[in-house]
């Protein structure tokens, strides 16, 4: 399935909070509120309008103008500036339709294509096969596991690093 990525808008905001309100999304983010409210959306929405648009480029991802989704890449500092991080989530009911393959695909090219960003990395957690599938099919490579790298929902999980660098 095709999607479009573009800048989030203020009226996106119930969307937003509609497709985080899902615990199932939740626990493969790093941490966010839940119940996931308008007003949370809100917040995120007016500070991705407000960030440094040299170091954060974060996208709705869109159905028809519909957003069922979010990605994001951001640029890391000091000696690793040219190196940035992504992260995404696609509403459930949109899983396994290749919207993420799509919008990864979308936002790497936009940022390579925009940007002095060389190298692009993703960090899923290791049980997030899903995730892991999409970012290969990208062409991200996976660099190794992160051992106990992470605390969610209260466990001790590990994460794999990914990596795509500039063509």
């Amino acid at each position: 399935m095709e999607c479009s990525i573009r800048k989030w808008k203020t009226e996106d905001s119930a969307a937003l909070a509609a497709v985080l309100n899902n615990k199932k999304i939740l626990d493969n983010l790093r941490d966010l509120p839940f119940p996931y409210t308008e007003k949370d959306a809100e917040d995120f929405i007016h500070a991705t309008l407000q960030a440094d648009e040299t170091k954060t480029y974060v996208f709705a991802i869109t159905v028809e103008d519909n957003p069922i989704g979010s990605i994001g890449v951001y640029r890391k500092d000091n000696i690793h500036s040219q190196t940035a991080e992504l992260g995404y989530y696609i509403a459930e009911s949109f899983w396994g339709r290749g919207v993420g393959t799509s919008a990864i695909k979308q936002t790497c090219k936009y940022i390579f294509e925009h940007t002095d960003i060389i190298r692009i990395f993703a960090e899923p957690f290791a049980y997030n096969t899903a995730s892991c599938q999409i970012l290969e099919k990208n062409g991200f490579i996976c660099e190794g596991v992160l051992r106990s790298n992470a605390v969610k929902n209260g466990q001790i999980i590990d994460m794999k690093m990914y990596s795509l660098i500039r063509p």
